[in-house]
């Protein structure tokens, strides 16, 4: 089997038999990538390697690729550096449930993406530093992706505004085929492409408003991916912001 490094990203794992998990992962030189790990069934090995495969975990590995395009294999996989924070806080670990389903659903292929594996890998990081407004995270997170799957907006938003869902595109007139995001969302949508994440606790939300405006990402996102559709976690998002 011929070796390799690469960085990962875990983000779903399966259990295989009594004793191994098939475990996927966004890694930056190989794009999604699909490992066979063994020796999960019992004892404290399987702890320490279930431990590395948490949802959104950042690993460093040393992969081993079938010469037949079977699953690859962990050579040795370390955590790339320890998360503080975002294993501990329910909200943090909440969202990364949510993070990790939403690029295990929308991205399949496994060709490298440099821009979205940095952009998800810098994600992860800025999820587990940051300490206000962390119940706006998931709601910059999808803003942010948007960009690199292909349908991010295609203007700048004036005062006003709504935002046309089927051709992408802020609009001073409701389209006609009804497909927007109201006033409000287009104005919320464009502080989120605006704002750093270190500003997210300035964007004041109630509950409502919070879920309002995910349901408008989830329409603008199922336009255009089907597959978000399929992403459970959002439900656990609405209970628990």
């Amino acid at each position: 089997m011929k070796s390799y490094k690469t960085r990962g990203i875990v983000l779903h794992t399966v259990r295989y038999g009594e004793k191994s998990v098939v475990a996927y992962l966004l890694t930056d030189t190989l794009g999604r990538q699909t490992y066979m790990v063994g020796g999960v069934g019992g004892g404290k090995g399987r702890s320490n390697k279930m431990a590395l495969l948490q949802p959104m975990f950042l690993l460093s590995i040393e992969g081993l690729c079938s010469p037949r395009g079977e699953m690859h294999r962990f050579r040795e996989a370390v955590l790339a550096q320890p998360l503080q924070s975002m294993p501990f806080d329910v909200r943090k670990s909440t969202i990364a449930m949510f993070m990790s389903e939403v690029i295990y659903r929308l991205i399949k292929e496994s060709e490298p993406n440099s821009p979205l594996f940095d952009f998800v890998w810098h994600s992860v990081e800025a999820l587990d530093a940051i300490e206000e407004g962390v119940a706006n995270f998931h709601l910059w997170f999808m803003v942010g992706l948007s960009r690199f799957l292909g349908f991010f907006p295609g203007n700048e938003y004036r005062e006003g505004d709504w935002f046309d869902i089927r051709e992408g595109q802020f609009v001073s007139l409701p389209p006609l085929h009804g497909i927007a995001m109201t006033q409000a969302n287009a104005e919320l949508f464009n502080r989120f492409i605006e704002c750093d994440v270190s500003e997210l606790g300035t964007i004041g939300l109630n509950r409502d408003r919070r879920v309002e405006f995910l349901n408008s990402m989830l329409v603008y996102f199922g336009y255009h991916l089907d597959a978000i559709h399929k992403v459970r976690s959002v439900e656990i998002l609405r209970e628990v912001f």
